[in-house]
């Protein structure tokens, strides 16, 4: 298990001044808000309250790190199945976060972008997504995109329909990797390097899986509302310290014992 205490506290400036393997692209599922919640005998949506403070003070920070892309998984394709007065709770903080943040966004020149099925959600959030989408576009910053009305099976059952309805005439056979990726929400963004999930749970809950199939994955234990800055820079820290090999294998040089047995 990745260290959270001294170490959080010690690399934040690691991870600010060692360029060297740092991530690109980071995603978050951003897990316990509830648990959080109910230790502290709140009601759920008070945990989400909290985890939305979170959010804001995590997208600062990877911004000040670096980061160049920051997914957050905000609200999934299976989250509707949730009570109805916490659905609409959530609908209005995704809402409100929206909003508030556009300015802030605008101030730091963070290009907002969004993932899923958004035409699923309620006509007033598919608006300001717009508007967030159009008066950020040109913004040369970090890139934040909400996870919003997401699945990564739907994403890809989507991708699949786009390829169907494009009627080329190009053979089933010939579909390569880069035909299915160039028709997902997002084709331009690199896959990203590191997922990081909250509150313990050792699974990605159907949080890009396409594009994760060989991002590093770092867990804490810590509910996503007790997050602060020092976490992420741990996390990244932990992240420099992984061999990539993207199903390779690892070249070691020769040992001098080795190039005596030539």
């Amino acid at each position: 298990m990745p260290p959270e205490t001294k170490t959080a506290e010690t690399s934040q400036r690691h991870a600010r001044i060692n360029d060297d393997n740092s991530p690109v692209h980071i995603g978050i599922i951003m897990d316990g808000n509830g648990r959080w919640a109910r230790k502290r005998g709140l009601v759920r949506t008070q945990g989400h309250l909290e985890g939305l403070k979170t959010a804001k003070k995590i997208v600062k920070a990877a911004s000040d790190s670096g980061v160049k892309y920051l997914t957050l998984y905000a609200f999934s394709t299976e989250n509707w199945t949730r009570a109805k007065e916490e659905v609409k709770f959530l609908m209005s903080l995704i809402k409100q976060y929206i909003n508030a943040e556009l300015d802030f966004s605008i101030q730091h020149q963070l290009r907002t972008r969004f993932a899923g099925d958004l035409s699923g959600l309620p006509p007033d959030i598919q608006k300001d997504i717009s508007d967030s989408i159009t008066r950020t576009s040109g913004f040369k910053g970090m890139q934040v995109i909400l996870a919003i009305n997401y699945g990564g099976r739907d994403e890809i059952v989507r991708a699949v329909k786009k390829i169907i309805a494009r009627n080329d005439d190009k053979p089933i056979n010939d579909l390569k990797e880069n035909d299915i990726a160039a028709f997902l929400d997002n084709p331009d963004i690199p896959d990203p390097d590191l997922i990081i999930r909250s509150a313990g749970d050792y699974r990605v809950s159907n949080f890009l899986l396409w594009q994760s199939a060989y991002s590093e994955l770092y867990i804490s234990d810590k509910m996503w509302p007790d997050w602060e800055k020092a976490d992420l820079f741990a996390a990244i820290s932990e992240y420099k310290k992984r061999d990539r090999r993207f199903g390779g294998v690892k070249t070691e040089p020769p040992s001098e014992q080795d190039e005596n047995n030539y």
